[in-house]
């Protein structure tokens, strides 16, 4: 008597499912390099409330905020300084609870290292977008922050099927905190949804070049580009504090400096936000 074949098995998502890593198993409940954040932007705002930086336009930007007419007389650091300030205890206490979770995220999915050039570089490409549409002043982490979330948005759409996310609060969470955001830029004058934007976009290209930690160790050849990013990165907020402590302590030379126009302004700060974007592409292909 013969025995008939075994019918082929289909393979189904739920049969996968132990396959997927538990991304909430992975999340480290103190990001160490996030943590360090807050308690840098605690401080700088606390030192904002110390010399009166949020009693006027003026003071706000003499401390580092944003403003298009500052930048045309070659003040180019403001691009890093203005996402570490805040214009009010609300607004970085909003700030603060979304880092804490995006950071969180993050972090753990990425490492220290690359966390800490895409928070840089998103507030950095926020800082951009922001120029080309408002004159300022504006301040704020939410460009950076922002990049956070477009960057944890590729990465859970580019690994969906390795990554597994069981609580969809968190999501509902970072939804509303988004809302408030734009919310706040349309009302508030030191907040600019241009940053929220630059930064969205930002952080979600950037997002794509980096390798994610929590599925795989970093390669011995991505960790050598990702130390060099780090070292690009740590000279350009070098570059924005030295200029910054040369504002503070000429003010009046500085904006002695002949204006340039508005064609100049984005096209030279355009060019610092793509140039990291359009290396790791030539140094990827």
């Amino acid at each position: 008597m013969g025995i008939a074949p075994e019918q082929p098995l289909r393979i189904t998502p739920d049969m996968l499912l132990s396959r997927r890593i538990d991304f909430e198993r992975r999340l480290r409940r103190f990001p160490p390099v996030t943590v360090a954040i807050l308690l840098l932007l605690t401080a700088i705002f606390v030192a904002e409330v110390r010399v009166g930086a949020l009693a006027s336009r003026e003071a706000i930007i003499g401390i580092g905020a944003l403003a298009r007419e500052r930048v045309a007389a070659g003040e180019y650091w403001r691009l890093l300084t203005a996402p570490w300030l805040h214009g009010g205890i609300d607004h970085l206490v909003g700030n603060g609870i979304a880092l804490f979770i995006l950071g969180m995220v993050c972090e753990s999915a990425f490492g220290r290292a690359q966390f800490v050039v895409l928070y840089v570089l998103s507030g950095l490409t926020g800082s951009v977008v922001s120029l080309a549409v408002s004159v300022g002043p504006s301040v704020g982490a939410s460009g950076a922050i922002f990049g956070l979330q477009g960057a944890a948005i590729v990465l859970f759409r580019l690994h969906r099927d390795r990554l597994l996310v069981r609580d969809r609060r968190v999501g509902f969470v970072l939804l509303i905190w988004a809302i408030y955001s734009i919310a706040s830029g349309l009302l508030e004058p030191l907040i600019d949804n241009g940053a929220h934007i630059g930064g969205a976009l930002g952080g979600a290209l950037i997002a794509r070049r980096l390798h994610p930690v929590v599925l795989s160790p970093l390669p011995p050849e991505r960790g050598v580009t990702t130390r060099r990013w780090l070292w690009i990165v740590a000279a350009l907020l070098v570059a924005a504090l030295v200029g910054w402590s040369a504002s503070r302590s000429a003010p009046r030379r500085t904006l002695e400096k002949p204006a340039q126009s508005d064609e100049q302004i984005l096209l030279g700060t355009g060019l610092v936000a793509i140039a990291p974007i359009v290396w790791s592409r030539r140094r990827s292909g």
